[in-house]
């Protein structure tokens, strides 16, 4: 496939764009620096903004499908209201590109707890990543009102960490994927693996997914 990557040098973005390239895809790794992008064959560095709306759709043009890792930066004073900004410009910016499928890459905080609430909600929620996750969760429900896009929201678990890629993990849907251990864990590496497993076989259209070992 073609697959315009947004945000391919952060955290999960570094992982599905090494993930991508090898299984022989070519991506377009759009990015704020072109310099911090891995070089591999198959793979084009585009510098660009998240907030630009038709810039951005112009550098999607062409792809087969959009998946976004976007994240304005745990250090943004206001990453709240610049996630939700930059969330909707690349739905529309996706639109605009004539692109049907697009995945997005979000936060764990607005997955379900057993009595029904979202752990964001919950007092015991870190305070220091709170903002982020309530964007990531506003950026989830603008999509849920989005007809026009085959598109799929992608929570990790709340133990997101750097590891070997073993290719195994279970799925979940709105409530958060537990090991026997009682941990709610993957590796960034089996994360992309899941991720490029969606993109090649379509399985959540308009829904929300987790995962976790």
């Amino acid at each position: 496939m073609k697959i315009a990557l947004i945000g391919a040098t952060g955290f999960v973005g570094t992982q599905i764009l090494k993930e991508a390239s090898s299984r022989g895809h070519v991506v377009t790794a759009l990015v704020r620096n072109v310099d911090k992008v891995e070089k591999r064959d198959g793979i084009t560095a585009v510098e660009a903004d998240a907030l630009n709306t038709a810039d951005l759709a112009a550098k999607l043009k062409g792809n087969d499908i959009v998946i976004s890792a976007y994240n304005p930066g745990w250090d943004n004073p206001d990453i709240k209201a610049v996630h939700i900004a930059g969330s909707k410009s690349i739905t529309e910016a996706t639109k605009q590109a004539g692109i049907k499928r697009l995945i997005v890459v979000g936060g764990a905080g607005s997955l379900r707890a057993p009595d029904g609430s979202q752990f964001v909600d919950g007092a015991a929620f870190p305070a220091e990543y709170k903002e982020g996750a309530l964007g990531a969760r506003q950026a989830l429900e603008d999509l849920r009102s989005e007809t026009a896009l085959d598109w799929t929201f992608v929570s990790p678990p709340f133990e997101l960490v750097p590891g070997e890629r073993t290719g195994k993990y279970r799925q979940g849907k709105d409530e958060p994927v537990f090991s026997a251990d009682g941990k709610s864990t993957i590796s960034t590496s089996d994360l992309a693996v899941a991720i490029l497993d969606e993109a090649e076989k379509p399985a959540h259209a308009q829904e929300r997914f987790t995962v976790g070992y």
